[in-house]
């Protein structure tokens, strides 16, 4: 039997209706559409499927849909500015930090969840923030000098 939850996606009010073993992942995807969170393992292992919710990295392969009910939900398709890519999104692709791509979103994520409670991460600090997310192609050294280099850009709407 489905139940009707009421929450925010990327700062849009959205009611919808989900079954009770429904993931996040899953109405996201299939529900809504929203296909920039990737499916990953189905395990919470890789970090591809990271979203935010009350501003916090969660693996939503995990989170029941119903757990959302009243929360506000931050996916990479949330992340764009009136101005146009997000200032990670920026330094992602200045830095080459983005190889196939399938990793890109969860790693986005999880640093944009790091740098809005942290001005100045160090490298250190980046790592681990990411430390959930896998990635087969970079090797991360793009990834956190990307992070760390929009740190840098913190005129720029994050």
């Amino acid at each position: 039997m489905k139940k009707t939850i009421q929450l925010s996606i990327n700062r849009q009010p959205c009611t919808i209706a989900v079954e009770p073993h429904q993931t996040l992942l899953d109405m996201l995807r299939d529900e809504l559409g929203m296909t920039g969170t990737k499916r990953g393992c189905d395990k919470g292992d890789c970090g591809t499927c990271t979203v935010l919710v009350n501003n916090k990295p969660i693996n939503a392969c995990l989170y029941l849909a119903v757990r959302a009910d009243g929360k506000e939900i931050l996916t990479v398709e949330g992340m764009e500015t009136d101005e146009g890519l997000h200032p990670l999104q920026k330094a992602f692709l200045e830095k080459g930090a983005v190889q196939c791509g399938f990793c890109t979103p969860g790693m986005l994520m999880a640093s944009v969840s790091l740098l809005d409670g942290k001005k100045n991460p160090t490298e250190e600090e980046v790592k681990q923030a990411i430390s959930g997310n896998l990635c087969r192609c970079t090797g991360y050294t793009h990834i956190v000098e990307a992070v760390v280099s929009a740190t840098k850009k913190r005129g720029e709407k994050f």
